[in-house]
C-alpha cells in the first residue's frame, strides 16, 4: 500500500479542527507508540486525533540507541517470542520506511589471551546467533558468520589487537527515530489523523463513567468516544488527570538510558560493534553515525555514538540528563577493548531517555525487566498502552486500536490493521528524478537529504532552486541544509528552535557547540515562517542555548555557567572556558 498524497499537517489547522469536531479515537502521546496508535487507527477509518504536550518524539522516541532490531540479550532472557515478532517487525520497516531504515552490520568480538579465546564463550556466542538467524534474523537476507580479527579490525581499527582474536557478524538495522516517529505522525495526517505538538492535556473529561475526551492547556475540550493514554512514562500522571484520581492500570519503572557522540576520527567505525561491560552483565553498542556517505568513516561531519547505561530512574521525568557517572560507565566499556582512550573532552553530544518500563517485582535490575508492552482498559474505558520498545510500535499500535474497537458501539465495524504493509511517507519511489541534485547541492548532501527524507527529497530541493542560499550549511560541521529548516517550519511542524536543531535536524544531539554557535543564525532563517519578531528570536535563542549549558552542567559538575559543552570548542560563547 501506498500514500502518494503530501499530508495536511498545519497546527493552527489541526487546533480549529479539534474545538470543532468529535473524535472516534483520540490519542494522548506523540511519541512512537502514539503515533504508531494514530496511523493505525486513521488508515482503519476511524475518525483520529492526537495530542502531544512538547514536540513530537521529544520525549523517549528521539532518545533511543536508534536500533531496530530483535535484541540479541532478550535471547539470554529466553523472550523468544519478543525477539520472533522484533525481527518481524524490523523487516517491516525495511520495508515500509526504506528510506529511514537502513541495514546495518554488527561485529562481536571475541578477546582472548595468547589467541586464544575461551571455548564457551565463542560457543554461547554462536549458540545465540543461530537462534537470532532461525527466529527471523536471516530475513534481513544475511546471516552471521565468524571472521578474523583482521577483518574485524579493518571496519573497527582501535579495537586491541593483541587481545582480539576474532569476531562475529551478523545483521540488524538503524534508524532515526525522532525522524522515523515524524513519518509515521504524517502518514497518520495523510490518512486524516488530527495531529497537535505542543498541546498539553491538563484534564481528562469524564461522560457516564467514562474518558471521553480531554481539556487542553488553552482551554480547549475535545471530545472522543475513546481515549488512548500513550504517553510513556507519563502513563500514571496522565490517569490521575481523571476527576477521581484515577490510578493507572499499569505501574510504570522508569529506567534511564544515555548515549554519548564522538567525533569519528576518535573511535573510527563503519560497522556497529557490541562490547561487554566489564564486571557487568551487560553489553553497550558502539554505532557509526553516517552523517555524510562521502566523507568516509572518520572524515568530517562523522560521529559515532556509545549507548546505552540501564538504570533506575526517580528524578524528573521532563529533563533526565546524562551525569558523569553514566558517561564514565560507557567510556570506561570502550577504553577496556579498544585504544581510543577516551575520556570526558571527546565527548561532542549526549542524549538521555527513560524506558517506560513494567514494574516487575521479581525483578531486581531494569536491565532484567522484560521489554514486552501492555495494553489495558481501564473502568473508566480509557485504554493504556505502555512498555514495549521502538521496533514493535506497530505492532503494539494495532494491539491498542483492536482494543479501541472493542470500546466503540456494535454497530461500528472496524477492519483489521493493515498496517503490515503500509509504506510511510517518503517511501513512495525514488528520492527525486534522474539527475534531480542542483548544481549547488553536492551529490554527498542529495544522498545525505535521501536518507531522511526519501521520495519528498525533491521538494527540499525545490526551495534550494527558489534560494540558492538555502543550499548552504545550517549548522557548521554537519551536512544538514539550511532548506531543512525551511522545510520543517513550513510541513514539518516544527514550532521552537529546540524543535529544529534538536529533533528535525539532530544537530544538538550531534555536537552541542556547533548548534550553540548556529542558534541564532537558524532563529533568523526560520522567523519569518514561524511569525516570530526580534524579541521572540531572542526568546527561542535563549531557551535553546539554556537547554544546551544545563545539559553540559549536569555533564561536567561545576562547569561554567554559558559553556555549551562538555569540552568547549568553536561553540563556546566569548569569555568561558574550555571543560573536560
Amino acid at each position: 500500500m501506498f500514500v502518494v498524497a503530501s499530508s495536511p499537517f498545519d497546527r493552527s489547522e489541526s487546533l480549529t479542527r479539534l474545538a470543532a469536531e468529535r473524535f472516534e479515537v483520540l490519542v494522548i502521546g506523540g511519541g512512537i507508540t502514539g503515533c504508531g496508535v494514530a496511523l493505525d487507527a486513521a488508515a482503519r477509518g476511524l475518525r483520529t486525533a492526537l495530542v502531544e504536550a512538547a514536540d513530537l518524539a521529544s520525549g523517549t522516541s528521539s532518545r533511543s540507541s536508534k536500533m531496530v532490531h530483535g535484541g540479541l540479550r532478550y535471547l539470554q532472557q529466553r523472550d523468544y517470542r519478543l525477539v520472533y515478532e522484533s525481527l518481524h517487525e524490523r523487516q517491516r520497516l525495511l520495508d515500509n520506511a526504506p528510506h529511514l531504515v537502513h541495514p546495518l552490520p554488527f561485529l562481536i568480538p571475541l578477546f582472548g589471551r595468547n589467541g586464544v579465546v575461551a571455548e564457551g564463550v565463542a560457543k554461547a556466542y554462536s549458540t545465540a546467533l543461530w537462534l537470532y538467524d532461525v527466529t527471523g534474523g536471516i530475513r534481513i537476507g544475511k546471516r552471521h558468520r565468524r571472521i578474523s580479527a583482521a577483518d574485524a579490525r579493518a571496519h573497527f581499527p582501535v579495537l586491541k589487537a593483541d587481545r582480539l582474536v576474532a569476531s562475529f557478524l551478523y545483521w540488524d538495522a538503524q534508524a532515526d527515530d525522532a525522524r522515523l516517529t515524524l513519518a509515521v505522525a504524517r502518514t497518520a495526517a495523510a490518512h486524516g489523523a488530527v495531529i497537535a505538538n505542543h498541546t498539553p492535556v491538563v484534564r481528562l473529561v469524564e461522560e457516564d463513567g467514562r474518558v471521553a475526551g480531554v481539556g487542553l492547556a488553552d482551554g480547549t475540550t475535545v471530545h472522543a468516544d475513546v481515549v488512548v493514554n500513550a504517553s510513556g512514562v507519563w502513563s500514571e500522571q496522565v490517569a490521575l488527570l481523571a476527576g477521581g484520581g484515577a490510578r493507572s492500570p499499569v505501574s510504570i519503572r522508569p529506567a534511564k538510558g544515555i548515549h554519548v557522540a564522538v567525533p569519528a576520527d576518535k573511535l573510527p567505525c563503519d560497522y556497529a560493534t557490541v562490547l561487554a561491560v566489564p564486571g557487568d552483565r551487560r553489553s553497550v553498542f558502539v554505532v557509526p553515525w553516517a552523517a555524510d556517505e562521502a566523507t568516509g568513516p572518520a572524515g568530517p561531519g562523522r560521529f559515532t555514538y556509545v549507548g546505552t547505561t540501564d538504570t533506575d530512574y526517580e528524578g524528573p521525568l521532563e529533563d533526565p540528563q546524562c551525569g558523569p557517572e553514566d558517561i564514565g560507565y560507557l567510556l570506561g566499556a570502550v577504553n577496556a577493548w579498544t585504544s581510543a582512550a577516551l575520556t570526558p573532552d571527546d565527548v561532542t553530544g549526549t542524549w538521555a531517555g527513560l524506558r517506560p518500563l513494567i514494574r516487575d517485582a521479581r525483578s531486581a535490575r531494569t536491565a532484567d525487566l522484560s521489554r514486552r508492552h501492555s495494553v489495558t482498559t481501564s473502568p473508566d474505558a480509557m485504554v493504556t498502552v505502555t512498555g514495549g520498545k521502538l521496533t514493535t510500535y506497530r505492532l503494539m499500535a494495532a494491539g491498542t486500536v483492536d482494543a479501541v474497537a472493542r470500546l466503540l458501539p456494535p454497530a461500528r465495524r472496524v477492519p483489521p490493521s493493515p498496517t503490515r504493509h503500509l509504506r510511510l511517507l517518503g517511501a513512495e519511489g525514488p528520492p527525486a528524478p534522474a539527475g534531480g541534485a542542483p548544481g549547488d547541492v553536492s551529490p554527498e548532501r542529495f544522498a545525505h537529504l535521501a536518507g531522511r527524507h526519501g521520495s519528498e527529497t525533491g521538494e527540499v530541493l525545490g526551495l534550494c532552486k527558489e534560494d540558492p542560499s538555502l543550499a548552504g550549511p545550517l549548522v557548521a560541521g554537519l551536512p544538514y541544509l539550511r532548506a531543512e529548516a525551511v522545510y520543517a517550519a513550513r510541513h514539518e511542524m516544527a514550532c521552537t528552535l529546540d524543535d529544529i536543531l534538536a529533533r528535525r535536524t539532530r544537530a544538538a544531539m550531534l555536537d552541542r557547540a556547533a548548534a550553540w554557535a548556529a542558534a541564532g543564525q537558524v532563529a533568523a532563517l526560520v522567523a519569518g515562517e514561524l511569525g516570530w519578531d526580534a524579541a521572540e528570536q531572542a526568546r527561542q535563542v535563549a531557551t535553546f542555548r539554556a537547554q544546551l549549558e544545563g545539559e553540559a552542567a549536569a555533564t561536567v559538575p561545576g562547569a561554567p555557567a554559558g559553556s555549551p559543552d562538555a569540552r568547549g570548542g568553536a561553540g563556546s560563547p566569548p569569555g568561558t572556558t574550555r571543560l573536560g
